[in-house]
């Protein structure tokens, strides 16, 4: 394994060089790269959903060239490397585990892993619950995570009638507004919409995703269905047609 980890960070050392390298990777930066680290996390998620454990395997491996990649640029600029970022990543797994890396007994409960996770942040210099959660996660899962951090500092609704009202009024608030007005109406009622969700228990990315999963499978049923003309149907012959398709769903 570290035979074939040397081989890697010698190979994006060689990509990198800047008379002998490749033009393309020599004229990255973290700003470029950035987004494809992104991809290829999302790819190695859809990989483990499909149960592809081939493609899972060279998913991995394209992330793990993100991190040598990140860290060779890092390396070159003088800031870290490789070997940095291992021992760090090494040094935060024992500290967030003492009661398997150190002296300290009892479980791990969700509670004392977040107390964990707050000193850290408290070290690190943070003065805001606010602070570290990264703004380039997916809208829905940051608004989560923004409402999770609140709700510790007992900044949250004590039940679902709280939010579901919420919800409503930021409906109407969308429903009035005006045009420089709406998009900020819109995100807010999103933001309510996560929140009441929140208040069930159920995850709104993961929820979300199911419902984007059903409404595809759905669509593709209903143009089956049509025999290639769908969208030459008019609305109502189309609504027939979905409620034909979840009525096939339920005998199934």
């Amino acid at each position: 394994m570290a035979e074939q980890l040397t081989r890697l960070l010698a190979i994006m050392a060689r990509l990198r060089d800047p008379q002998h390298g490749c033009e393309w990777d020599v004229a990255q930066t973290f700003e470029t790269i950035a987004p494809y680290t992104i991809e290829e996390a999302y790819e190695v998620a859809d990989a483990i959903d499909r149960a592809d454990m081939d493609d899972l395997r060279g998913e991995l491996g394209d992330l793990l060239l993100q991190v040598v990649f990140h860290a060779r640029m890092a390396e070159e600029a003088g800031h870290f490397d490789f070997h940095d970022v291992a021992r760090a990543i090494s040094d935060k797994m024992e500290a967030r585990h003492p009661h398997i890396f150190g002296d300290e007994g009892g479980a791990m409960d969700a509670q004392r892993w977040e107390d964990i996770k707050a000193a850290e942040r408290s070290e690190g210099g943070s003065t805001s619950t606010m602070d570290g959660v990264a703004r380039a996660l997916p809208a829905l899962l940051r608004a989560e995570k923004l409402q999770k951090r609140a709700a510790r500092d007992g900044f949250d609704w004590p039940d679902q009638e709280g939010p579901a009202d919420k919800l409503a009024e930021e409906v109407r608030e969308l429903q009035e507004a005006g045009q420089q007005d709406r998009a900020e109406e819109a995100g807010d009622l999103l933001f309510a919409a996560v929140n009441l969700v929140r208040s069930y228990g159920i995850g709104a990315e993961e929820a979300l995703k199911a419902a984007n999963a059903k409404f595809e499978r759905r669509y593709r049923a209903m143009e089956d269905l049509a025999g290639g003309d769908f969208a030459a149907r008019d609305l109502h012959a189309q609504e027939a047609l979905w409620q034909e398709v979840k009525r096939q769903e339920r005998e199934a």
